[in-house]
This record gives C-alpha cells, sequence and structure tokens, in this order.
C-alpha cells in the first residue's frame, strides 16, 4: 500500500476496522458521514484508487452497491506489526493441498508489492533451479491471472496446489518445473485456476 496517498490509507483503515459496524456495506453517501468528509465525489476518487490498488472490490457487479474490502485486504490489513497470512504449504514437486493457517510473518518491504500478498512454505525439489528450495518461504501477490514465464501458485481441480512456472495457450496449461529431473504438468485451461504470482522469498539458514 505504499502507493496510496495519507487520505486513502484513511478510508481503506476505516473500512478494514468498521466491517462488523454496518449490517451491509457502506455507502459513499455513509462513508461520507463516518470519515466528515464534504464531496461525495472526492471519496469516490479515493474509492477508485482502492479499486485500482486492489484493495476494495469493484462497483461492477456488487449487488448491494456498497463499499467492501477485497478478501485478501481483509485478511493483510496492512498491519505492520501482524504481517502478511501465512496461508500454509506449497508442494514444489508433486501437487499437494494448501493447508490455511492464521499465522502471519514479518515480511521486509522490498519482498512484497502494494497488492494484497500471502506466505507460504515450500516443500518439495522441483523449483531448486530457480533457487527455491525445500523449507523456503515465498511471497505471492495475490491474483488470478499471469504472464507465461512467471512462477504461480496454480491450484490444480479445485483441489491441490502447486508452485511451477506457466505456459498457457487457447487449449493447454503447462506447469514447468525448474529441476531437469521433472517432467512438466500438462492440462485443459478449466482444470487450472492462477492464485497468484510469485514475488519474493525467503530463507533461515539456522539448524534445527
Amino acid at each position: 500500500m505504499d502507493v496510496l496517498t495519507r487520505r486513502q490509507r484513511e478510508i481503506f483503515n476505516f473500512l478494514r476496522d468498521n466491517t462488523g459496524g454496518f449490517a451491509y456495506p457502506p455507502s459513499l453517501d455513509e462513508l461520507c458521514a463516518a470519515l466528515g468528509m464534504a464531496s461525495r465525489g472526492s471519496l469516490y476518487k479515493h474509492i477508485m484508487a482502492l479499486i485500482e490498488a486492489g484493495l476494495v472490490e469493484p462497483f461492477t457487479g456488487n449487488k448491494q452497491g456498497g463499499v467492501r474490502l477485497c478478501a485478501a485486504a481483509q485478511i493483510d490489513g496492512d498491519n505492520p506489526e501482524q504481517g502478511l497470512p501465512f496461508i500454509g504449504i506449497i508442494a514444489a514437486g508433486k501437487p499437494i493441498e494448501a493447508l490455511a493457517t492464521t499465522d502471519y510473518m514479518t515480511v521486509p518491504d522490498a519482498l512484497k508489492t502494494n497488492k494484497p500478498c500471502y506466505v507460504l512454505q515450500v516443500k518439495g525439489d522441483s523449483m531448486i533451479d530457480a533457487g527455491i528450495f525445500d523449507g523456503d518461504w515465498v511471497v505471492i501477490e495475490q491474483r488470478d491471472y499471469a504472464n507465461n514465464g512467471e512462477i504461480v501458485v496454480a491450484l490444480i481441480e479445485d483441489a491441490e496446489a502447486t508452485l511451477k512456472y506457466i505456459e498457457q495457450s487457447a487449449t493447454q496449461v503447462l506447469l514447468l518445473p525448474a529441476n531437469t529431473t521433472m517432467t512438466a504438468l500438462s492440462y485443459r485451461p478449466e482444470q487450472v485456476k492462477i492464485q497468484g504470482v510469485l514475488v519474493g522469498q525467503m530463507r533461515s539458514y539456522r539448524s534445527h
């Protein structure tokens, strides 16, 4: 959220801290009153900036017409003491389930983006040629699209998650390991959902 202005951060913090105070997502008029803002047009511009930052849901398709945070933004909360949500284990090898947790990890700003992010711990060695080893933590920017050649968290058949390079075409999705001893995984596009893209990595050298 480094790109937000002071006022935009104030609006975000209000939405985060007062979600339970409204029976329905607040309207622009309700937010103006709560925040002491006289200009509805000015508030709208700030809300659009939060939508562009991936923190607030777009109005399109929002049946209630109110202002609500995206799910990941509610989890993250931009709380530097709390850190980023640690979702669980991600396979760099045979796909396994990502195990959801409620823990949080402190992550340096340089390893994350201004979009909602989360942390996974790597299990397996299929990405070792990309410098990603068993036990490393990866920082993932949450989004549902990726460019070919990016390292993604891919959810397969809504059941198993894996960390791989991605190559996409109209008829095929290839999930490519970074390990010469392993082969690519091939799926139909409808079998794979992108859960996020790798933006950072952390490693501990302590002996256990």
